[in-house]
C-alpha cells in the first residue's frame, strides 16, 4: 500500500479498466485482466461483452474465475461454443474490439515473448508458450498489454517472438488483420504507440512516479509523448468496487 491509499497493482487494474471505456467486446483471460474487465463493466463500459478462449461469449461471472475453464463463466453467458468456433467466427471474423495480452518480455514495438527465456534449444526458463495469444495478437482490432514494469520484462530484444506487435508489413513480412498493440498498462505508467514508427512511448505517469524511475526499468532509449500526463488517481468508487465486490480477498490486487 502506498501512502496515497492504494497499491500500485490497484492503480494498474483501474487504469486498465478505464482504457476500456466504450468498448463492446473484449477477449480476456484470468487474473488481473479479468478483474479490470469486470471493473470496466461496472463503470465505464456497461455494455462490455467478455469473451474467453474456452468458448464463452458474453460471460457474466458471478465470481472471479480461477481458470478459463471455470464453470462460473458459463452461467448467464450469451453464447457457449467450441474453441474452434470462437477463434474462427468471432476472433478471425473481426468481431473482437480489444484483447488483453501479457508476457514475460515485451519490446519497443509491442512484440511479446511467452515461450522461452534464453536460447530456444537450451532455455534458462521454459514458458507456457503461445496458446491462442499469437492468433489474438494478429486478429483483434486493438491489443492492450498488461504487465508490471521492470527491466527484465521491457527488453531491447526478445529471446523469442511469440505474439507479433507492430512488425514490418512490407517485403514479405507478416501483415496482421488487426490493429496491433495500442496501450501498455503497467504499475508505474501508461504507454502508447501513437507515432509514425509505432514504437512504444511514455504517455502517462502514475501519481508519485517520476520519468527517471520509468526509464530505469526500460531496456532501451524510451520515447515520450510531447506532454506526458499524470494518470488520474483511483476514485473511492473504483476502489470500493475493486476491493469489496470484485477481489475482496486481495488475490489479484496486492
Amino acid at each position: 500500500m502506498t501512502d496515497r491509499g492504494y497499491t500500485p497493482t490497484e492503480m494498474m487494474i483501474i487504469a486498465a479498466a478505464r482504457a476500456l471505456a466504450g468498448v463492446r467486446t473484449v477477449f480476456v483471460g484470468v487474473g488481473m485482466p479479468n478483474v479490470a474487465c469486470n471493473l470496466a463493466r461496472l463503470t465505464v463500459a456497461p455494455e462490455l461483452e467478455l469473451v474467453y478462449e474456452s468458448g464463452v461469449y458474453g460471460a457474466r461471472p458471478a465470481r472471479l474465475p480461477l481458470s478459463i475453464g471455470d464453470p462460473t463463466l458459463v452461467t448467464g453467458a450469451t453464447s457457449v461454443v467450441s474453441m474452434a468456433d470462437l477463434f474462427g467466427l468471432y476472433l478471425q471474423g473481426g468481431h473482437i474490439d480489444v484483447a488483453f495480452l501479457g508476457g514475460a518480455q515485451v519490446d519497443r514495438f509491442g512484440n511479446l515473448n511467452t515461450t522461452v527465456i534464453g536460447d530456444y534449444t537450451h532455455p534458462r526458463v521454459r514458458l507456457p508458450g503461445s496458446g491462442g495469444a499469437a492468433e489474438i495478437a494478429i486478429n483483434a482490432r486493438r491489443v492492450f498489454h498488461l504487465l508490471r514494469l521492470s527491466r527484465r520484462s521491457f527488453v531491447e530484444r526478445l529471446d523469442f517472438v511469440t505474439s507479433p506487435g507492430h512488425v514490418p508489413r512490407s517485403g514479405g513480412g507478416l501483415s496482421p488483420k488487426g490493429g496491433g498493440p495500442e496501450v501498455v498498462v503497467t504499475d508505474m505508467a501508461l504507454f502508447d504507440f501513437d507515432n509514425t514508427d509505432r514504437e512504444m512511448q511514455l504517455a502517462s505517469l502514475h501519481p508519485g512516479v517520476t520519468a527517471d524511475q520509468v526509464h530505469a526499468e526500460v531496456g532501451w532509449a524510451l520515447r515520450a509523448t510531447k506532454q506526458v500526463a499524470e494518470t488520474r488517481s483511483p476514485s473511492e468508487h473504483e476502489l470500493r468496487l475493486l476491493r469489496e465486490e470484485l477481489d475482496p480477498t486481495g488475490l489479484y490486487r496486492h
